[in-house]
């Protein structure tokens, strides 16, 4: 899935939900902590994940908390259903530092008898519209293209809101089977000569979910490469870190320049009101955005040329 960060820290985009539509493994390398319904409604992040679902789906006030758990502080995941344990259900992922709701998936909220994929185009995308409308607000300002993945087990359509001037979806939508999967990505409206897309690949296709990590100008001058350079270096199978150690240039030395980038865009974030402002001290970031740092740069796309 093409992702995109807002903000820097928002960079648990990183972080796609375990789900039909094919999240990179990333995320696992980190330590995932059960949470209790009633710990979910005392946490922060949980219980202002929970009012914005209510609001927007008054029923699922009355669905059960079946499963929820916390990534070292920069996820929290809810999955809810409706009690019976076959009806409805609805899983979200927060970013725990900016407290957006960054992926939403809903499934079975359509008659087994007629499931989703078996709606016209038309109807899918009203469906996806009314999800992301009440989730995150008016799309009547993004263009739209939907498209029919190659994908010979199920079928499987991939659907993309993006603003006017974009390169780059804000959301990213795939339905399959009776679910639509829905990931906030944030779009780009300013266009940058040294950005490159793609920087992995995964079942043969772009990944974007690192994109936001290495598309950064000081890591290029650390490792006293280009963009596209950097791209054909890690499409042969190559991480980060090894391209950095091949030019004397150390794990953590990465690590730090990196994340002085994301939380820097973080703060700015802050400031243009893009995203909440938190108490968080510079410090705390830099600690919060390093395990995701890691990943991306220990991370080897999944194709090798």
């Amino acid at each position: 899935m093409k992702k995109r960060l807002i903000g820097g820290i928002v960079a648990a985009a990183i972080l796609i939900p375990t789900s039909a539509f094919a999240a990179p493994p990333l995320i696992e390398m980190l330590t995932r902590t059960p949470m209790t319904a009633e710990q979910v409604k005392m946490d922060k992040v949980g219980k202002e994940t929970l009012k914005k679902l209510y609001s927007a789906f008054p029923e699922t006030k009355s669905f059960k908390i079946i499963d929820a758990s916390n990534v070292e502080g920069v996820q929290t995941s809810i999955i809810l259903q409706e009690k019976g344990g076959n009806g409805k259900k609805i899983t979200l992922h927060t970013n725990g530092n900016t407290g957006k709701i960054e992926h939403v998936n809903q499934e079975n909220w359509e008659p087994k008898e007629k499931p989703l994929i078996t709606l016209t185009d038309q109807e899918i995308k009203a469906k996806v519209d009314l999800l992301i409308d009440k989730m995150y607000g008016n799309i009547e300002d993004y263009e739209f293209t939907m498209e029919q993945m190659e994908n010979l087990d199920q079928k499987t359509f991939m659907l993309n809101y993006i603003k006017k001037g974009s390169k780059t979806p804000f959301y990213q939508v795939f339905v399959q089977d009776n679910t639509i999967s829905v990931s906030l990505i944030g779009g780009e409206t300013t266009p940058s000569n040294s950005r490159v897309e793609g920087f992995f690949s995964l079942n043969g296709k772009p990944d974007y979910t690192a994109d936001a990590f290495i598309n950064d100008e000081k890591l290029f001058s650390l490792l006293k490469i280009k963009p596209t350079e950097l791209k054909q270096e890690l499409a042969k199978g190559k991480s980060v870190v090894e391209i950095a150690a091949s030019k004397s240039v150390s794990k953590q030395q990465v690590i730090d320049v990196v994340a002085k980038t994301q939380v820097e865009r973080q703060i700015q974030a802050e400031q243009n009101g893009e995203i909440p402002k938190n108490n968080h001290s510079t410090e705390q970031l830099l600690k919060a955005i390093e395990p995701k740092v890691l990943q991306v740069i220990e991370h080897k796309t999944e194709t090798p040329w």
